[in-house]
């Protein structure tokens, strides 16, 4: 399938979800990633929900980054120039959701995208390959490839993958691993 068509066929899939449903999904995804031998880095990059759109809920990952005393990034979102700018999550971080729904940081401690060595990446559906296809305005294919080369990119879904995404461009970012509420998949890069 092309990426429109799985674009459709996962917002559908999604948008079929349950509030229970989602929390069940996200607690077994905080989980797996528990399980995972990735947490002897500092700096991990989160993402934040959108509710609207029935995203993974990262509160679960939030308490194991802080539990594990980690420096956790989140992002904010630049429209104009589809780029990102990174802030560190503190006690007084003030989160607000941008006019798309995005819980962002007002404003923070600016962290330079060289420092984050782990990336927990938002997608609607994913490869064999560890091809991701998101909404398709760019940012994190953008933000990824600015990232050193060793990050280590975590895709997050309640689904496991697609066998291939037909048109995948050369400036898309592979994943590193994807994992659902039942896998933990590794791809080979």
């Amino acid at each position: 399938m092309d990426k429109k068509a799985l674009r459709k066929k996962y917002k559908t899939l999604r948008s079929q979800l349950s509030d229970n449903q989602i929390d069940e999904l996200s607690l077994a995804i905080a989980n797996r990633l528990a399980k995972m031998d990735i947490w002897d880095k500092t700096y991990y990059h989160l993402f934040l929900p959108i509710e609207t759109q029935k995203e993974i809920d990262t509160e679960y990952l939030l308490q194991i980054l802080a539990g594990k005393d980690k420096e956790i990034v989140i992002s904010k979102s630049d429209f104009e120039t589809t780029s990102m700018s990174h802030y560190l999550l503190t006690d007084n971080t003030k989160i607000k959701k941008n006019e798309y729904g995005i819980p962002e940081p007002v404003s923070g401690l600016p962290v330079p995208v060289e420092m984050i060595d782990v990336v927990f990446v938002p997608l609607l559906a994913y490869d064999r390959s560890g091809n991701r296809i998101g909404y398709g305005k760019g940012f994190y294919d953008k933000f990824l490839s600015e990232c050193k080369n060793d990050v280590i990119k975590i895709g997050l879904s309640y689904f496991e993958p697609e066998e291939i995404i037909d048109d995948v461009f050369e400036t898309d970012v592979k994943l590193d691993y994807c994992i659902t509420p039942k896998s933990i998949l590794k791809f080979k890069i």
